[in-house]
């Protein structure tokens, strides 16, 4: 084999390898390409998603509020109660002091 046989034997190699490369990566990048249904699906359920997120947020905002405001009402209603039971409290005091008085009387 002299240098012109080594030469172009060596070049048919070297395209040939080149050539199944290209090929190879033909039929990957047609076998993993995107479709347009893919990529309207993904948009789609992007905007679900973002949606049901701002949906997610107005339900915690809402409860924080809602709990804000029964946590106010209890407190209100826990007020209420103490001045009630003090009332109620300082009325059996005067109840007792007045059947005690009605008692000690002939």
């Amino acid at each position: 084999m002299n240098r012109s046989e080594f030469i172009i034997a060596v070049a048919v190699i070297l395209f040939v390898t080149f050539a199944f490369g290209w090929l190879a990566r033909s039929l990957l990048s047609r076998f993993t390409r995107v479709s347009r249904k893919d990529v309207s699906d993904l948009d789609k359920m992007a905007e679900e998603l973002h949606q049901a997120e701002e949906t997610r947020d107005q339900a915690i905002a809402y409860m924080q509020n809602r709990e804000a405001e029964l946590s106010s009402q209890l407190a209100q209603t826990e007020a209420e109660l103490n001045a009630t039971m003090d009332g109620l409290r300082s009325a059996r005091q005067e109840a007792e002091e007045l059947r005690a008085q009605l008692e000690a009387r002939p």
